[in-house]
């Protein structure tokens, strides 16, 4: 018999539901015998005991919120009966000891990557081309039109829009029903795509509406944004555009590429329009010099390198109920997998570990990263509050339709996301990733900020666990999609790239998926597996802003 529902932790005093419970239905737990006073959705949580007013609700063994009214045991939590509470938290000289998974089958394993001169390893090889202030998006438009199809990279691999179709039925004079008929939606191998530049996997455009305007600050930290995308190993080189009198100045952002890498030796091409004689020929210089780096890029090929040269993002989206279940623990333990096979993994998403500071602090390795974890908290949810908000406003509907009713549930769970390693450093938003091992990162709980954000801190792939499901991707940093239920797996095949839902219907166990992903990773690693957000062209780039504008 299928099991109906899961106590995450001993101390927990309410219950998740594992599919849907029937008003009425019986629950025996521990000797104790109850019946469900209301129907209970799949995802969400009812009450293991009777709740009088101001109760605190525990989950995953962690105070994730406040009864506002009696709660009745069987009764389901929701915004209407519970109310978003978190614990206090503080510095402290606690020790924390860590028991490594056994990664004996993985220690002589290597991933076919592209070695960079300054020794990290790239899982791909991409040329940039960015606009160093908003007024030149336009001119990296017009790059991009002038090469991205000429040089065989299609917008999407996984399907092509085949608009000279219908080109030539218009002329032809078809009618509208022939029109509205025709076969425009074309495979990659339908349209042949003949690469100028096999070994490059890409050209990516960065647009953005920064650089100038706004507070000076959030310039300077576009040019560290972009410095760190610019030295990250899954970059080649660059081609920068600058109008020539933004805040964002090409000097701040040099200064930023020696101080990730002092030894940059990359191809980089930095135009400055107002010193063009014309618009036509400061595009035909870029187009020309990006050209010759492009050859340049090409000579580099796949080589193999030990597992420790990998640096994975750890990021969700689209959270539901079972987040925490399955597809945030699976993703922790590859984790602490990686970890222990020296390589470096990255949690992000600052307002989604609200309520699990303590915990975090505990495991941080030394007193000046947990000094610096809580400071940065401690100015983050200031910020928030000045603003009129609060990390207590964080759950989105969707959150909320689906489980997570308070932030420090959703918080309680997305941390899983980090296994159970030691914390080996604390970095702000786009600071570089410098130590192996598990590191926090200061990025907003926004998708595609946070994505944002590791891939300029440095990861070389990224796994996004989702519970409803997400089209977000990366320009230049592979995401692979993990869906926390196989109802999203079997309904969004065309973005979801892993399942873990086997772990809620029992099939599976935390530790026999997490170890099917690694495998996974190594080959999108090597270029063999291609995940659903490289194939549909999903590069979304949103740097964060974190001042005000002036």
């Amino acid at each position: 018999m299928k099991k109906s529902f899961l106590q995450l932790h001993p101390d927990d005093t309410i219950l998740a539901a594992l599919h849907d419970i029937n008003c009425g239905e019986a629950i025996d737990f521990n000797g104790d015998s109850f019946q469900v006073v209301e129907d209970i959705p799949a995802k969400h949580k009812f009450a293991l005991k009777n709740f009088d007013l101001g109760d605190e609700v525990i989950m995953y063994g962690a105070l994730v919120g406040e009864a506002i009214k009696p709660i009745p045991k069987g009764a389901r939590i929701s915004i209407e009966n519970c109310v978003h509470a978190s614990s206090e938290y503080g510095v402290n000289t606690k020790k924390y000891s860590w028991q490594a998974p056994d990664v004996s089958k993985w220690t002589s394993r290597t991933f076919n990557g592209y070695h960079r001169k300054n020794g990290s390893v790239g899982t791909a090889n991409h040329w940039l081309v960015i606009p160093m202030v908003f007024c030149e998006n336009r001119n990296v438009e017009v790059m991009k039109s002038a090469l991205q199809e000429s040089l065989g990279y299609l917008t999407t691999t996984d399907f092509v829009v085949d608009t000279k179709t219908l080109v030539g039925h218009y002329e032809n004079g078809a009618s509208n029903e022939e029109i509205l008929g025709a076969q425009i939606i074309k495979t990659p191998e339908e349209i042949k795509q003949n690469r100028t530049f096999s070994n490059v996997d890409g050209i990516k455009f960065l647009t953005h509406e920064g650089g100038c305007g706004g507070f000076r600050l959030d310039s300077d930290t576009l040019c560290n944004l972009l410095a760190g995308y610019i030295t990250n190993p899954n970059v080649a080189g660059a081609t920068v555009l600058s109008l020539g009198c933004q805040n964002a100045e090409t000097k701040t952002l040099q200064a930023a590429i020696l101080e990730r890498d002092p030894d940059f030796a990359k191809p980089l091409y930095i135009l400055e329009q107002q010193k063009s004689k014309s618009e036509r020929h400061f595009i035909e210089e870029a187009v020309k010099k990006t050209f010759l780096g492009l050859i340049e890029a090409n000579k580099i090929e796949r080589k193999p390198a030990a597992l420790h040269h990998l640096t994975l993002g750890l990021e969700c989206g689209g959270s539901d109920g079972f987040s925490g279940i399955s597809a945030n623990p699976t993703l922790g333990y590859v984790s602490d997998l990686l970890v222990a096979l020296g390589g470096t993994t990255v949690l992000s998403e600052f307002p989604e570990l609200n309520g699990v500071e303590q915990e975090l602090i505990n495991r941080c390795e030394t007193s000046e990263n947990k000094e610096k974890f809580a400071r940065l908290m401690d100015t983050y949810a200031a910020r928030a509050i000045a603003l009129g908000s609060a990390f207590k406003n964080n759950p989105s509907p969707g959150n909320i339709k689906d489980g997570l009713i308070t932030d420090a549930m959703k918080s309680a769970g997305a941390a899983k996301k980090g296994g159970t390693s030691l914390v080996t450093d604390v970095l702000d938003y786009t600071e570089k990733v410098t130590k192996k091992g598990l590191n926090l990162l200061c990025t907003p709980g926004n998708d595609v900020e946070s994505t944002t954000g590791l891939a300029g801190s440095g990861c070389t792939l990224i796994c996004f666990t989702t519970g409803l499901g997400t089209p977000t991707g990366n320009p230049v940093a592979p995401v692979i999609k993990m869906s926390s239920n196989t109802t999203l797996s079997e309904r969004m095949k065309d973005i979801i790239d892993f399942d873990t839902g086997t772990i809620i219907t029992g099939e599976d166990t935390i530790e026999s998926k997490g170890e099917e992903l690694l495998e996974y990773l190594i080959k999108v690693a090597s270029g063999e597996e291609t995940p659903a957000a490289v194939r549909l062209g999903q590069e979304d780039f949103i740097p964060w802003k974190r001042g005000m504008s002036l």
